[in-house]
């Protein structure tokens, strides 16, 4: 009876070390992550290989780091950027990224798991203040946004691809100037808006005017034409014409013929 507990004591030790092991030496990655291992007595990181999603059984005394594989995102402010003629930016943006599966082992060993603020923040915010610092204030306002997202993100794309990040995408949702600034850039394009609806009436009167110059011209020329195609031989001719259409008419009338000073007849009627 006294042999039993002091065999006991033992196994039950060996059972409980045993226990430990195993939980240590089997991990789970779940989905949508990967993991890199650390061999402790091996070569530390494990750079060529990742370990995919699913059970694995690993020496208890090596190490295994999970990775978030999906795409992440994340919103950053970036103030205190310069535009090129010296005013304060404030900029808004969205960041798009996610680790470089086939070289996670790399990233592990090189940046760590807290890879977005040691090199995505900082290496976005380098390249965006770089850009936007060769713009004036008043193009940052109006037509770039586009033209400096796309340059924002092709840079800072190969700038993270050497730490071994996929960057997805920039967005810049906002572009903040002073508010003086904004509003006298507003004035400005008031102004402009005004002065190109000013040169568009002007223009449209201009060309009016010139329609009706060559309209007038153009009546000038043939009235010029018909006075002189009008002879006095014509002239008698189409009067013998009239008067013999009005004496057709039912109105009243008196016909004196050869009474004018040109020979024509003269017409008397009460209509």
């Amino acid at each position: 009876m006294d042999k039993l507990p002091k065999i006991g004591i033992p196994i039950l030790i060996i059972v409980i070390v045993v226990i430990v092991l195993i939980a240590k030496s089997a991990v789970t990655i779940n989905s949508g992550e990967g993991g890199v291992l650390y061999r402790q007595f091996s070569g530390g990181v494990d750079v060529e290989n990742f370990y995919d999603e699913g059970f694995h059984v690993v020496a208890p005394w090596n190490t295994m780091t999970k990775y978030d594989l999906r795409d992440q995102s994340v919103k950053e402010k970036l103030d205190e950027l310069l535009s090129v003629d010296g005013l304060p930016i404030e900029v808004d943006l969205t960041i798009q990224f996610k680790p470089n599966k086939p070289n996670l082992g790399k990233l592990h060993k090189t940046v760590g798991l807290d890879y977005y603020t040691t090199k995505v923040k900082p290496a976005v915010s380098s390249v965006a203040r770089s850009i936007i610092g060769q713009y004036t204030a008043e193009e940052l306002y109006s037509s770039k946004k586009n033209s400096i997202q796309k340059e924002i993100e092709e840079q800072t794309k190969k700038d993270l691809s050497l730490v071994y990040v996929d960057l997805i995408k920039v967005l810049v949702e906002k572009i903040e100037l002073p508010a003086k600034i904004t509003a006298a850039i507003e004035d400005k394009k008031t102004k402009e808006q005004e002065l190109e609806k000013y040169k568009y009436l002007l223009q449209t009167a201009e060309k009016e005017a010139e329609r009706q110059r060559v309209e007038a011209e153009g009546k000038a020329a043939a009235n010029k034409i018909l006075s002189a195609s009008l002879t006095d031989k014509i002239l008698q001719e189409k009067g013998i014409d009239a008067t013999l259409k009005l004496s057709e008419s039912q109105n009243s009338k008196v016909i004196v013929v050869g009474s004018g000073e040109s020979g024509l007849p003269l017409i008397l009627g009460n209509q």
